[in-house]
């Protein structure tokens, strides 16, 4: 398993480190990230994007997929997700909880539920399958 420094790591220059994403726990059962909520990251309308919920959501688990690969896996890459936003902030810390529903030799799926750091409501509900990678 990867460690969480190791994770933050492979964010830098990248995506997520661009949102400010970061790794803030990581465990057999879950990974946490974090990412405090920018100008940047609001829609037009002065809410929280979904693209960047959506980014949090998805950089978790994908992070909570490396840190599970198994024995011979070079990667992974996302084959499907889907988000459920039932809410919105406009500033604060957002935090998603992701924890494996199913960790296979060739395929992974996630959950992941963001939430208001602050007021612990719920932003979004999020599921995505991972493919497994593995080297020729």
């Amino acid at each position: 398993m990867k460690d969480l420094e190791s994770l933050n790591h492979l964010s830098e220059n990248k995506f997520p480190a661009l949102l400010g994403i970061k790794m803030t726990q990581i465990s057999d059962s879950q990974v946490r990230a974090e990412m405090e909520v920018e100008e940047s990251h609001l829609a037009p309308n002065g809410y929280l994007h979904a693209g960047s919920v959506v980014s949090l959501a998805d950089t978790t688990c994908g992070n909570g997929c490396i840190a599970h690969l198994p024995d011979g896996a070079s990667g992974f890459t996302t084959i499907e997700l889907k988000s459920n936003h039932l809410g919105t902030v406009v500033d604060g810390v957002v935090e998603c909880v992701a924890k494996p529903v199913h960790l296979g030799k060739s395929t992974q799926v996630w959950d992941a539920t963001v939430k208001s750091k602050g007021s612990n409501k719920t932003i979004a509900l999020f599921r995505c399958t991972q493919m497994v990678l593995y080297s020729r």
